[in-house]
């Protein structure tokens, strides 16, 4: 995983910067909840930079350093955003805190870079334990039965084009994906193809894997974990969790004794 992060640090912020639905959400429950909130996998810091100019302390974990520079660049364009940031680099099982936190986030596909059960149980048993008793943890994951549902394609795929605003080269992105469906993991090959002002095309190959998980799952392993679904909707404006919807988002909270 940071292995695959470090080759495409340069491109994120410009592949992403249109992935601004869930801000809002964010903002409502932060107003709810109240700092400070804890990101896990906080990356170049899109949901953590929007909190924290909403003027909310929010801490990040991510284990890429490409990724946490570009995190700093940021943090040195917009100083006043600083004080309310810290992070921590490193792999999140391992992390310790005398911090409590009453918001805690999964964002974007976050979950899905933890690919082994035993690593999943450790994880949600760590964020449990960095929990306030009546905090709030949000996962966001894509509706997997959509995707199951889907007929296998092994095409390359245009995923998107879009300028890097460093070089102001066109980058056109294409997919080549294969879904394991017994171990639910799709294996993806991204190719960043870079057009250059005389016309090169620089071509970087990214192979990533992610894991998809269905709710039945996800319940089960919140409940091992010591938590408790809150409530489970199908995008971030928090509508129903449908057959047919593209997100599985889940509020998961301490499970009472």
């Amino acid at each position: 995983m940071s292995a695959y992060y470090t080759q495409i640090a340069r491109f994120y912020d410009a592949e992403t910067n249109t992935r601004t639905d869930d801000l809002a959400l964010y903002s409502q429950l932060a107003e709810q909840y109240g700092g400070p909130i804890f990101d896990v996998g906080c990356g170049t810091g899109r949901v953590m930079l929007h909190l924290a100019q909403e003027g909310y302390k929010v801490h990040g974990v991510d284990a890429n350093r490409a990724m946490l520079d570009r995190l700093d660049r940021k943090l040195k364009a917009f100083p006043r955003l600083a004080k309310n940031i810290t992070y921590h680099e490193g792999d999140i099982l391992a992390y310790e805190d005398e911090m409590r936190y009453p918001l805690m986030l999964l964002t974007y596909n976050a979950l899905m870079h933890f690919h082994d059960q035993d690593v999943q149980i450790a994880l949600l048993e760590k964020l449990h334990s960095l929990m306030t008793p009546d905090g709030l943890l949000v996962i966001d994951l894509p509706n997997a039965g959509e995707t199951f549902a889907t007929e296998d394609n092994d095409h390359l795929i245009v995923d998107r084009t879009f300028l890097d605003p460093e070089t102001g080269h066109m980058i056109m992105l294409q997919t080549l994906s294969q879904l394991d469906r017994t171990t639910q993991l799709l294996h993806v090959e991204w190719i960043y193809d870079e057009i250059t002002e005389d016309g090169t095309v620089k071509r970087l190959f990214a192979p990533h894997v992610l894991r998809y998980y269905f709710f039945p799952e996800m319940k089960l392993l919140l409940e091992r974990t010591g938590f408790e679904v809150e409530a489970v909707y199908g995008d971030t404006l928090e509508s129903p969790f449908d057959d047919g919807c593209e997100r599985m988002v889940i509020y998961a909270t301490p499970a009472g004794d």
